[in-house]
């Protein structure tokens, strides 16, 4: 998979990914699964001692990833992909659903793919406020 409307598009997801200037680019992962129907984005950033979760922009990164996805023909689509930030420099992984356990939970998968890239390092989950979507909230 390798065109001009492939690298176009891995250039979008890479700057979408700067735009979070929180955090160091230097160490970015994007883990997302992708399907026809879904994209489930994941972003890690390694910070020495822990990894730090961000949330992604799902219409922005999603329609990115989508678009990646698409550009592939039926028989070559991926099913996951891992794009690792180092220094300037990115990796890309693409992982065909063939090569998937069916039966692994996909937050089992996901944690043991961040495993991989960063050790063993415990994962900080901000507390996110909820989101405003009308629903009423109640505490237990």
């Amino acid at each position: 998979m390798a065109n001009d409307e492939t690298d176009r598009l891995l250039g979008e997801i890479g700057q979408l990914l700067a735009e979070d200037t929180a955090y160091s680019l230097d160490g970015t992962l994007l883990y997302a699964r992708v399907r026809s129907t879904m994209v489930a984005p994941s972003i890690f950033k390694n910070q020495g001692n822990n990894i730090v979760y961000r949330r992604p922009d799902l219409d922005r990164l999603g329609d990115a990833l989508l678009d990646l996805w698409n550009a592939e023909t039926p028989q070559n689509r991926w099913a996951e992909i891992e794009y690792l930030i180092k220094g300037d420099t990115f990796e890309v992984t693409y992982t065909y659903a063939d090569d998937i356990d069916p039966d692994e939970d996909t937050f089992e998968r996901r944690d043991r793919i961040v495993k991989r890239h960063f050790g063993d390092k415990p994962i900080v989950y901000p507390d996110f406020p909820p989101e405003d979507d009308g629903a009423p909230s109640y505490d237990l």
